[in-house]
């Protein structure tokens, strides 16, 4: 029988949910009073490149749902800002409680920070626990046939779908135990401004925001997720969930997204399933082999050269490469956070394959852009499009910026919504508008070099470049 507690406290992270949240309904089953708290944590803030970061004002957004939620079963939200492994410690010894319960998270920092709150609690007398509620399976639980983690993605997907079952898509219920939701003794409550973080153009990029806001995509998907599969690949078509920020912070759980996939029998969500397997995969992979931080999965990678050419670095994040889906997509993160998946393959490729620029250096790019950032996921696709992770793509394949761009925005409809410098060009020339005639350029008011950069590299040399440092790499030179 678990130890039941007079008081505990739920210290929530990446899990900003009032339902199906397991360390909320562990602390609710096993404890006559539950306070609720979460901290801004400096170790983190301190170490964002702006004050201006649409992820810390989701957050608050976030939050302030939260504590309603929290408060219509007679419950509310403490909210700190310092450092966790400080803060959550203090709380914890000023409420008196017993046990302080949170959700694994698998970051090294995460890992590092959780083990210092366990032994400043351990001094306290105070019990921590902690349990799994971001993925479906983690750690050790899907493993080869000879109990060592799988470094390949479909035989994980496949052991991952045959020991899935109804247990663990079940929910873990809140509402039934929420009369032990308790008001906390005193008010604590940093806001947004509180924490030097201003407010940015977030509300105007039209994502719902919050727990609420979470639960209407996951409505309006479920309509239209049978033709996920045909429509995914294409930017200007509406593909995709636009769940991952909210999968990221927890404002749904991926249980209820899992649930309602697997439910379905259609190929659409069946392969929606499948991003979720990858997502469970990519957390595995940061859990086994943590050197993926900073290194490459294949460590022999790590010899790769790179030119690293400071003036095609700033033209690939400012959208300025001449290769127009290249730069709509870096247009697309740079002004609203977001990015769409195959062009995160198409634009890391084209760093690291055709500029010769150092896959990290795009993987923190993103980090610092990216609404939905995730270390394992945002490492893992870097390192497949480098052909230095796991089950990477091919080092062979190199995507062509242009046929992806005729193959996926045939129109040009996407590339013109962030390029708007090609506005006028023809359809037939919008993917290489410098194989346009001069007096088409003057017409459609797009003269290469003037309005618009001609191809910074030419495609064809810089693979075969590519080709060489990968093969050499391969021949141990």
């Amino acid at each position: 029988m678990p130890m039941q507690y007079e008081a505990s406290l739920v210290w929530f992270r990446r899990d900003l949910r009032a339902d199906d949240h397991a360390a909320l309904h562990q602390a609710l089953e096993r404890s006559r009073r539950v306070f609720c708290a979460f901290c801004f944590d400096t170790a983190i803030l301190d170490a964002l490149p702006s004050r201006e970061d649409r992820r810390v004002e989701f957050i608050a957004i976030a939050l302030d749902e939260l504590e309603a939620a929290l408060a219509q079963h007679g419950g509310g939200l403490l909210v700190v800002h310092g450092d966790a492994s400080e803060a959550i410690p203090r709380l914890a010894d000023e409420l008196g409680v017993g046990a302080v319960f949170a959700n694994h998270d698998y970051e090294p920092y995460a890992k590092q920070r959780d083990a210092a709150v366990a032994r400043a609690l351990q001094h306290l007398g105070i019990a921590f626990h902690t349990f799994k509620d971001q993925v479906i399976f983690e750690k050790d639980e899907v493993m080869t046939g000879a109990g060592t983690p799988f470094t390949v993605f479909t035989p994980y997907k496949n052991a991952w779908l045959k020991k899935l079952d109804a247990v663990h898509l079940s929910s873990y219920p809140v509402q039934r135990h929420a009369g032990a939701l308790a008001a906390p003794p005193f008010r604590r409550r940093a806001t947004l401004a509180d924490t030097g973080f201003r407010t940015t153009d977030l509300r105007s990029l039209g994502l719902p925001l919050g727990a609420s806001g979470a639960q209407r995509l996951l409505d309006e998907f479920m309509r239209r997720i049978d033709a996920y599969r045909e429509r995914r690949d294409f930017p200007a078509s509406k593909g995709p969930s636009y769940l991952s920020v909210h999968l990221r912070f927890g404002t749904i759980s991926v249980r209820t997204l899992a649930a309602r996939a697997q439910a379905l029998a259609t190929e659409g969500a069946q392969a929606w399933l499948a991003e979720l397997v990858w997502r469970d995969f990519y957390q595995a992979i940061l859990h086994h082999f943590p050197h993926v931080v900073g290194g490459a999965f294949r460590r022999e990678y790590d010899a790769l050269q790179f030119d690293n050419e400071e003036a095609q670095w700033e033209a690939w994040k400012a959208g300025r490469t001449g290769y127009p889906l290249v730069d709509a997509a870096m247009r697309q993160i740079n002004q609203t956070g977001y990015m769409h998946n195959r062009l995160r393959m198409v634009t890391a490729s084209f760093l690291v394959k055709d500029l010769h620029i150092d896959w990290r250096w795009g993987e923190r790019y993103f980090a610092d852009r990216l609404n939905d950032f995730d270390l394992a996921a945002n490492n893992g696709g870097w390192q497949w499009a480098a052909s230095t992770g796991c089950d990477a793509q091919p080092y062979f394949r190199i995507f062509n910026p242009v046929t992806q761009s005729e193959k996926f925005d045939p129109q040009g409809k996407f590339i013109r919504r962030y390029v708007p410098e090609l506005a006028r060009v023809p359809a037939k020339f919008v993917h290489a508008p410098w194989t346009m005639p001069p007096l088409e350029q003057q017409a459609a008011g797009c003269v290469i070099g003037r309005d618009y950069p001609a191809p910074i590299v030419d495609h064809d040399v810089a693979r075969k470049v590519a080709l060489e440092r990968y093969n050499r790499v391969k021949r141990g030179e």
